[in-house]
């Protein structure tokens, strides 16, 4: 997911008085970290353009070839924790090397196995570099140049990230299209592989400023409005992934697209995705509250349309394409109100909102899987809108506005 904002998340990592040096530009060391993103989010949702492919092989329903998303976001959730706290006061660029490692053996491991338990072991080692990345490593990236610059840095990672949410599933279901789905795996195997060594090259020493301890983690959830936001979070994650997990099923069985179709409007949705990340942006800045109840109208009306007018291919073109402007105004939205609820909480809610996130996400590709394999790929895509939609009917119900000024946060993947 992707969100261009101008301030970042506080952190134990944030940015000392001077920058770290290593070798070569403090920029390239900054791309390196960027790329890691890329490959990070590229692979996570990898098997979304390829479910069919990789259940007809395995001889699996394409239910449970989900759990391919499901295994790594509910790693990533419980690495998130034990990587901000159990890292203590570990080099951080030792740190980025093993996540990105993890991510090098994850994809060797999936595209090399012919057995379903072995994948979802290679899928697991993932949600260690997930989890661990999104917890520490974009503030990191910020230790890397100068102070003023610290914003621009961050932006610099969050770009890799709104690259591989835009190209990255596309870009695996059409190598999966031309050379198998295996050849996809290899792919972002090779590139995190090549991440690895630049990073190796250019990151320097970054000792840690502070440790975060387990007492610290829970002070997000004592705040009130705080946990209303992320109750508000589930719902919208879990409707979000229970419905995108299968669009491809969807757009093949129902829509009846072929696979270069399906490649080219999910690059379309990613786009969509750039524009509705300005829309939340705007919406923000007026009323965080308007922004999560618009979020979840547009993505409950987008994807629970799918099941009603899906079977045509200009409504389902139409209607993915407004998802993904949904899809980019919900992390600015969700973000933004949980840490302008607890803005004293940033620093050890970090790691705790990106395992509630991940863990949603997960839940989310389980139980559209469930309502793939029993009612079909057209219940993923109800439970999916409907879940969004309860989300906008919470929020304008019980959230108030407090009139604080928006506290625009870069988003969680």
């Amino acid at each position: 997911m992707q969100n261009n904002t101008n301030t970042r998340l506080a952190s134990p990592d944030a940015a000392p008085s001077a920058p770290a040096h290593g070798h070569g530009s403090p920029w390239l060391a900054v791309l390196s970290v960027a790329i890691g993103a890329f490959a990070l989010v590229t692979t996570e949702f990898l098997p979304v353009g390829l479910l069919p492919a990789i259940a007809a092989e395995l001889g699996i329903t394409e239910g449970i070839a989900g759990m391919m998303v499901t295994i790594p976001g509910l790693v990533a959730a419980a690495a998130a924790i034990l990587v901000t706290v159990g890292v203590g006061k570990t080099d951080r660029r030792y740190v980025i090397w093993g996540l990105t490692a993890t991510l090098v053996l994850s994809n060797a491991i999936v595209a090399l196995s012919h057995s379903f338990p072995l994948v979802l072991l290679g899928r697991a080692l993932l949600g260690i570099g997930v989890g661990g990345f999104w917890a520490i490593g974009p503030a990191l990236s910020t230790r890397l140049v100068a102070a003023e610059s610290a914003t621009r840095a961050t932006a610099v990672v969050f770009a890799g990230v709104s690259v591989g949410t835009v190209a990255g599933v596309p870009a695996g279901a059409f190598l999966g299209e031309l050379f198998g789905w295996r050849t996809a795996f290899e792919a972002a195997g090779a590139v995190g592989l090549l991440v690895l060594l630049t990073q190796m090259w250019l990151l320097p020493k970054l000792p840690p400023n502070q440790a975060i301890t387990f007492r610290q983690l829970p002070e997000l959830l004592r705040v009130p409005k705080a946990r209303l936001g992320i109750l508000a979070t589930v719902l919208v994650f879990l409707g979000q992934f229970a419905a995108y997990t299968y669009i491809t099923p969807f757009l093949s069985q129902v829509t009846h697209l072929t696979a270069t179709t399906i490649s080219t409007l999910l690059l379309a949705y990613g786009a969509a995705g750039f524009f509705g990340n300005m829309v939340g942006g705007a919406l923000v800045a007026r009323s965080v509250r308007t922004s999560l109840i618009v979020t979840g109208l547009v993505l409950g009306l987008a994807i629970g349309g799918l099941p009603l007018l899906g079977s045509g291919a200009w409504a389902a073109t139409a209607l993915v394409v407004v998802w993904g402007v949904g899809f980019g105004m919900m992390p600015i939205s969700v973000q933004t109100w949980i840490f302008q609820a607890a803005p004293h909480a940033m620093e050890s809610g970090g790691a705790v909102f990106v395992a509630i996130v991940q863990i949603a996400l997960a839940s989310g590709a389980l139980v559209g899987g469930v309502a793939v394999d029993h009612t079909g790929v057209w219940g993923a895509m109800a439970l999916g809108g409907v879940l969004a939609l309860s989300m906008a009917a919470l929020v304008a119900l019980r959230a108030k506005e407090d009139g604080k000024p928006a506290v625009k946060l870069h988003a969680v993947h």
